[in-house]
């Protein structure tokens, strides 16, 4: 069961809503059901929910939020069936920032956990993204970014997450806009104790969003019937 109990009170405590702006890295997966089951790190309620269709890894660069700025590694295994509609639902998440683990969780149910982050630019168009615990290294990316941009929004293909916290469903519906690139996964490399490994499976998209806004509204919590 999802909790905050384990973690020291946080120094700076952000309720929702909030408003953050920074680039992000975006990789679509049409992935088998047995590898999501059962290396995608599924908490029981999004086992017994699945529906598959398109997974998602996110990798973000916050440049500012409530909590300051951080990154962020996430894990989305496909659609979900909860509180009888369909629904993203995150299994693994890590954060750079240790407030941002706490209003994660209690702002949004969202698992976060604590790591660190390396986001190198090795050209004008080429990113290298690497996450680690104490000195070692979990995951590594690298990604090259087209030349033609266009606009991004979820206007027109709107977010549904839903999350379990102890005895609540918690729904938020984020919305964002920035400008966006065709992206190509040049080299990843993933350690699948900590999480995904998706490198043995190729990306049917990639996208790089620069300069975003983003808003993640105050969530709906509704009681988990028994």
């Amino acid at each position: 069961m999802l909790s905050t109990e384990h973690l020291l009170p946080p120094s700076l405590i952000a309720p929702a809503p909030w408003s953050l702006t920074g680039n992000g890295y975006i990789f679509l997966y049409r992935l088998p059901e047995k590898f999501v089951r059962e290396k995608c790190f599924l908490f029981d309620y999004q086992r017994d929910s699945y529906k598959g269709l398109l997974a998602s890894m996110m990798l973000v660069d916050y440049h500012t939020t409530p909590v300051g700025p951080y990154r962020e590694l996430l894990f989305i295994p496909g659609v979900f069936e909860l509180l009888e509609k369909n629904t993203f639902s995150i299994s693994k998440i890590y954060v750079s920032d240790a407030n941002s683990v706490w209003n994660g969780i209690e702002n949004w149910g969202i698992p976060k956990e604590l790591c660190d982050f390396d986001f190198q630019a090795l050209d004008d168009r080429t990113d290298k993204l690497v996450a680690k615990q104490g000195n070692s290294t979990f995951f590594e990316a690298t990604i090259r970014r087209g030349s033609f941009s266009f606009p991004l929004t979820t206007a027109f293909l709107p977010l549904r997450i839903t999350q379990q916290l102890r005895d609540e469903w918690v729904l938020t519906q984020p919305s964002a806009k920035g400008k966006a690139y065709f992206g190509k996964l040049t080299d990843i490399n993933v350690n699948a104790a900590l999480f995904p490994d998706i490198a043995p499976f190729k990306p049917w998209g990639v996208l790089v969003v620069k300069n975003f806004t983003m808003t993640f509204p105050v969530a709906t919590f509704t009681k988990i019937k028994p």
